[in-house]
């Protein structure tokens, strides 16, 4: 048994077999999964777990080498901007498309990591890179 980081087993398997350049989504509990990804739903209730704890946590266990969210985030969602921009907004690893925009690019995600997160545009596409 593990005994720190991340012990919910389905997620720790999905981790384990993530490359480089593979797409993680870490999405809000209102983004629509496309088909195709292997999904690990941790939404429990509305608000647990939080965006920020989920995104916080993978970002111990992950080497990530870019990151992209919803333009809208800005206005709708402050505190999850400025989550995004005091992880990777310093290096410029953060890119901006619109909100349909990230919905597409959802489809090409190896996996997606559904929090219970309930403000808007909580979400957000990692780029895996290599540690190194």
């Amino acid at each position: 048994m593990k005994k720190a980081g991340i012990l919910n087993r389905h997620l720790s398997g999905a981790l384990a077999e993530l490359g480089h350049g593979d797409g993680v989504l870490v999405c809000d509990a209102g983004m629509p999964i496309p088909d195709g990804p292997r999904v690990v739903d941790l939404a429990f209730r509305a608000g647990v777990p939080s965006f920020a704890e989920v995104v916080d946590g993978l970002l111990a266990e992950l080497v990530v080498e870019g990151a992209t969210a919803a333009t809208e985030v800005r206005d709708a969602n402050p505190a999850a901007a400025e989550l995004l921009d005091g992880y990777f907004g310093e290096d410029g690893d953060l890119e901006f498309v619109s909100h349909e925009r990230l919905k597409e690019l959802s489809a090409g995600a190896r996996l997606v990591v559904r929090t219970g997160e309930a403000r808007p545009y909580a979400n957000v596409l990692l780029r895996c890179g290599v540690f190194f």
